[in-house]
C-alpha cells in the first residue's frame, strides 16, 4: 500500500504549456533574439551566478528580494547591450506571462486527484508575476510561491516549508517539476519525484506511484 497523502506540484512548465514556449512567443512579439536572452539568462544562472546567488538578479526576484521594476530594468538593460536596440522594460515580465497558457490536462487531473482523496499543493518559483488564480480555493490546499515567502527551488528550507504547512512527512509525499534540479532536490529531502516533461507521461508515472488509475 503506498503512503502517499499529497501531490505538490509546480505551476510554470507543469501547470501550464512548456515554459520555452511561452518565452519563445513572448521574445518573437517583443522582437528579441532567442540566442540573446538564452546569452543574459546563462551569465546569470551559470556557475559563478550559482556560488553567488544572493547577487543573482533571478535568484532575488524569486526570493521577493528585489522588485520587478527593477528587475525588469536590470533585464531591459543586458537584452539591449547585445541587442544593439532598446528594449522596453516597462511591462516586461507581465508581457512574457501573458504568453503562458494553462494546461487543461493538467489541471483536470489536479481536479481527479482530490476526488480520490489525495491532497494537492502548488509550489512554485515567482518572477513577480501575477498568477491566474481563479479555482485556486478548490484546487489546492496550500499555496507556496516563492516570492511570498522569500525562499525559492531548490532550496531546501522551502520543501520543507511546504510540508510543515501540510503538516505531513516528506515521505508521505509526491513532488512534480519540469526542471530537474528541483526535483532532485525533493528528492534529496525524502519526497517522492516526478520530471514532468508531457501530460500523459506524468500521469503515467504518477499512476504507477500512487497505485491509483488516474484516467
Amino acid at each position: 500500500m503506498t503512503n502517499i497523502e499529497c501531490v505538490i506540484l509546480d505551476w510554470g512548465g507543469v501547470l501550464t504549456q512548456p515554459v520555452n514556449q511561452a518565452v519563445s512567443a513572448w521574445m518573437r512579439a517583443d522582437g528579441i533574439d532567442e540566442h540573446i536572452f538564452e546569452r543574459v539568462m546563462g551569465n546569470w544562472l551559470g556557475p559563478v551566478a550559482e556560488l553567488e546567488a544572493h547577487l543573482n538578479p533571478v535568484h532575488a526576484l524569486e526570493r521577493g528580494e528585489l522588485e520587478v521594476p527593477h528587475f525588469e530594468e536590470r533585464l531591459a538593460a543586458e537584452l539591449t547591450k547585445y541587442a544593439h536596440h532598446e528594449i522596453n522594460h516597462q511591462g516586461l515580465l507581465q508581457r512574457m506571462f501573458d504568453h503562458f497558457v494553462q494546461s487543461e490536462d493538467m489541471r483536470g487531473l489536479i481536479y481527479r486527484l482530490r476526488k480520490l482523496g489525495y491532497r494537492t499543493a502548488l509550489l512554485s518559483n515567482s518572477w513577480g508575476n501575477e498568477y491566474p488564480r481563479s479555482g485556486w480555493d478548490e484546487m489546492f490546499d496550500v499555496v507556496v510561491i516563492s516570492g511570498e515567502v522569500g525562499m525559492r527551488k531548490p532550496e531546501r528550507r522551502i520543501y520543507e516549508y511546504t510540508l510543515n504547512q501540510l503538516d505531513l512527512q516528506a515521505n508521505n509525499s509526491v513532488f512534480i517539476d519540469d526542471i530537474r534540479t528541483n526535483v532532485l532536490a525533493a528528492v534529496e529531502l525524502g519526497i517522492t519525484g516526478i520530471h514532468h516533461q508531457s501530460y500523459q507521461e506524468t500521469k503515467s508515472e504518477l499512476s504507477i506511484v500512487l497505485g491509483n488509475n488516474l484516467d
